[in-house]
């Protein structure tokens, strides 16, 4: 259903936006639906609603779909995703004049759900890093791995696709491509280098075992390692030295990026090694630094606890 006009969005989008696999799938995800699980994507709801014509999508069909989806127990932050979307595919049918007009001209997304991301302290960082057994060569990737996401701030996608060629080891910095095909520069510190050179001084030929690959970081069996090993492998960890938070890639980039605000960085500093081009998706950062800093204080500041002493003595 849909097929043609969906395959001339996507060439649209690989060739004039240049968007990411991840995008695209995202893309596909919302707009067409996913084959396992409930039917989700605008197109299978469209089906679902015998509607088979995109001209006859409006901000009524619209409605009505979002409403399903809350009955389905979708979040406000997928809705607002979802929405997002819809009208990048539908503004490409308008100028490509595959449908007459805007069809849904004036429709809102939800407003989204706002959640602090969750960050480690720098204790339990410590922790995490130390965790891989280093005198293994999975043990010695894992640990360069993660040294190298808490103290680059990277993408778990940016870090996956790293070529050996885009890290600077002397430099200590590393080439990444993140979102939009956008290169920037970030840096990493002794320990991360460490980490790195001994990595691919005496494990990474072993773990690619005769393979032939640019990648810097091999899987087990000699393949470029994926994302999903990498949200694995950080799971383990974390559960192994009794971190009890959901512990994922971005909460790497997370604590990275408040731990650097907590040290005095400058927030259009922190935006430029996170790869944000709006600054206040990085400002969201400050309030986490902020609300750090109250527990310091409530719990270091001898006055900070008369209010709750008087309390006790009344």
């Amino acid at each position: 259903m849909f097929d043609a006009e969906f395959q001339k969005f996507l060439n649209y989008l690989v060739t004039e936006k240049n968007a990411s696999k991840y995008t695209i799938r995202n893309y596909t995800t919302d707009i067409v639906g996913n084959a396992t699980g409930e039917a989700h994507g605008l197109f299978q709801y469209l089906q679902m609603e015998h509607i088979s014509k995109l001209e006859d999508v409006d901000k009524k069909v619209l409605r009505d779909y979002l409403g399903y989806l809350v009955d389905c127990g979708i979040s406000k932050t997928s809705l607002s995703r979802k929405m997002s979307a819809i009208r990048t595919f539908f503004k490409f049918l308008s100028r490509e004049k595959i449908i007459s007009h805007y069809t849904i001209e004036g429709a809102n997304s939800p407003k989204k759900e706002k959640h602090l991301p969750e960050v480690l302290t720098h204790e339990e960082v410590q922790k995490l890093l130390e965790s891989p057994d280093t005198t293994t060569p999975e043990g010695a990737r894992d640990s360069a791995i993660l040294e190298l996401l808490y103290d680059t701030g990277m993408r778990v996608s940016e870090l996956s696709q790293l070529l050996v060629r885009q890290v600077d080891l002397n430099d200590k910095s590393i080439k990444v491509r993140g979102k939009g095909n956008k290169e920037r520069i970030v840096l990493f510190g002794e320990r991360s280098e460490k980490s790195l050179r001994d990595y691919l001084l005496h494990s990474r030929d072993v773990l690619l075992d005769g393979h032939v690959h640019g990648e810097l970081f091999i899987s087990n069996s000699g393949k470029p390692i994926g994302d999903r090993y990498i949200q694995e492998m950080i799971k383990k960890y974390a559960k192994y030295c009794g971190i009890n938070k959901n512990v994922h890639p971005h909460t790497l980039r997370h604590s990275f990026a408040t731990h650097m605000l907590d040290g005095g960085a400058d927030l259009r500093v922190v935006q430029e090694l996170l790869g944000h081009s709006d600054l206040s998706t990085t400002q969201i950062y400050t309030h986490i630094s902020q609300i750090q800093a109250q527990k310091v204080y409530m719990h270091a500041h001898p006055m900070a606890h008369m209010e709750e002493k008087d309390k006790k003595d009344e």
